[in-house]
């Protein structure tokens, strides 16, 4: 209470202490609080025929984020998932630049944080990578392996995820929040070319084949080009999307159904995670069990 009267005076507008208190009083809201809070408080915004902008992942189970987005569709109202990465100005480019993607490697690394610490990194870090890989590659998934490993907390802390993808490409996904060092990158490998995204300064660089000639003999090498970009702050991207949604009706980049299609994905990581670690002998909360016995 004492930090929403502190807040509501800096910017010079009123508290509230509980989000019932605004219902009647909004016509689009952003739902940024614990993702177990997420169902109940979004279906109550729905309900009252308030669109929203929820904050990844958009439930913890694949049937709230159903009801979600039927309690939506029936009332035609905008759910726009808060993935804040498709809206950085280099994945909005790098979707006109690539050409059949054969091979995708993605790492995404950060220092440990408390308040993170009941969330597993699956969830809280590579859903972001899984959202543009599902964006990037247009197939359905073949295959999926995983392996993660806790190390200050019960969940996931690093975390590894190998997809196959019906059309061939293959997606490596790697997330920590171990690291030292903070960084956020994406390379994809395509015919004659690859590129490299960095989403922290949003850069792309895109490393083609040419051609010259040798000593008479034509051989390859690559050219390294990069990409002229207009930045902008992604968070302030994605607000003023969900805003235009709002005032056009038209359908979010990242709705209800994106949405639930990146966390149906990192569900099954995750779950792929839980069966190594039983068959490393250890509980599905990272501790072991002791040796393995097979008497």
């Amino acid at each position: 209470k004492k930090r929403a009267e502190e807040i509501a005076e800096k910017v010079s507008t009123v508290p509230y202490y509980g989000y019932k208190d605004i219902i009647n009083l909004v016509d689009a809201v952003s739902i940024v609080i614990p993702t177990p809070l997420h169902y109940e408080v979004a279906s109550d915004f729905l309900k009252n025929g308030i669109d929203i902008l929820l904050e990844k992942p958009m439930t913890t189970t694949l049937s709230e984020a159903d009801s979600l987005i039927k309690k939506a569709k029936e009332k035609r109202l905008i759910l726009q998932i808060g993935h804040v990465e498709r809206y950085n100005s280099a994945v909005r480019k790098l979707t006109s630049i690539i050409d059949r993607p054969r091979y995708i490697e993605s790492r995404r690394f950060g220092p440990f944080a408390e308040r993170v610490s009941d969330v597993d990194v699956i969830l809280d870090l590579m859903i972001h990578d899984i959202d543009i890989v599902l964006s990037l590659v247009n197939s359905d998934i073949k295959s999926i392996s995983a392996t993660g490993v806790s190390v200050m907390t019960s969940h996931n802390d690093i975390a590894n995820a190998h997809i196959e993808f019906k059309n061939g490409c293959i997606a490596n996904l790697t997330v920590s929040r171990m690291s030292m060092d903070r960084f956020r990158k994406i390379s994809i490998y395509q015919p004659e070319a690859y590129i490299t995204l960095d989403y922290k300064d949003q850069d792309i660089i895109v490393h083609k084949r040419k051609w010259k000639r040798v000593n008479g003999k034509r051989v390859p090498e690559i050219s390294d080009d990069k990409i002229n970009l207009v930045k902008e702050e992604p968070l302030k991207s994605e607000v003023a999307s969900f805003i235009k949604c709002v005032k056009t009706r038209k359908r979010p980049i990242v709705s209800g159904i994106e949405g639930r299609r990146a966390l149906e994905i990192a569900l099954t990581v995750l779950e792929k995670t839980k069966k190594r670690r039983l068959l490393f002998n250890e509980d599905p909360d990272g501790r072991s069990k002791g040796p393995v016995s097979f008497h």
